[in-house]
């Protein structure tokens, strides 16, 4: 898979915000909805390299040319599947209720963004380990990693203003690489597991305050 690194600009929050879709005519997103849902539910199913244009076209209800001409290949559709869950998730950062979105204390959303995290990349971790290993460092490279260290490191300063933001947020995402977490679903760890691992991380890092609330 290529980088995704597209266009981005600065949200009120401070925060980059991925790339808009193009604009596009009610038929055409409707279309485009239901390729990428029939893509999600058989990418789950089978796993990512397992399935066929023509099998999601089916399972969409259009025809093969229309993905095609939409996406490219599997790798682009793919690549257009994970950027529209990690808009959805940076939609709840941005806008949605606390502790998630704004209006909670920033232990509280840097706990609440690393579940959330965690629980997107256990339903797409084959699709965030093409991505994240499109290329040497290409994980660093993503405009929506960009998107999730700045978000954190903003928390960070406000949680914890002695420390280095910009560092200390690299290494709270440093353990939610997409290898890792595939290595240690091999090894038998649940989703549950690593959630409250994160937690105890978060908490370790951020202080007392996030101690005593997780």
């Amino acid at each position: 898979m290529n980088d995704r690194t597209g266009p981005q600009s600065v949200s009120q929050q401070g925060l980059p915000v991925l790339g808009e879709p193009r604009p596009e005519r009610a038929d055409a997103r409707r279309n485009r909805l239901k390729v990428l849902e029939a893509a999600d539910r058989l990418f789950a199913e089978l796993g990512v390299k397992n399935v066929s244009l023509d099998a999601i076209a089916a399972a969409a209800g259009v025809g093969k040319g229309t993905v095609f001409r939409r996406f490219g290949d599997r790798a682009g559709l793919a690549v257009a599947l994970l950027d529209e869950r990690e808009q959805e998730l940076q939609a709840k950062i941005l806008t949605g209720p606390p502790p998630l979105g704004p209006g909670a204390p920033a232990v509280e959303r840097v706990t609440a963004f690393l579940d959330a995290y965690l629980d997107l990349l256990d339903r797409h971790v084959e699709l965030f380990m093409d991505s994240e290993n499109a290329s040497d460092g290409a994980r660093y490279r993503i405009g929506s990693y960009r998107l999730w260290h700045r978000h954190i490191a903003i928390l960070v300063e406000e949680a914890r203003p002695e420390l280095d933001a910009d560092y200390t947020a690299h290494v709270i995402l440093a353990p939610l690489a997409a290898d890792l977490h595939n290595a240690l679903r091999t090894e038998g760890f649940d989703l549950a597991r690593m959630q409250s691992g994160m937690r105890a991380v978060a908490a370790a890092v951020l202080g007392p305050q996030l101690q005593a609330e997780a």
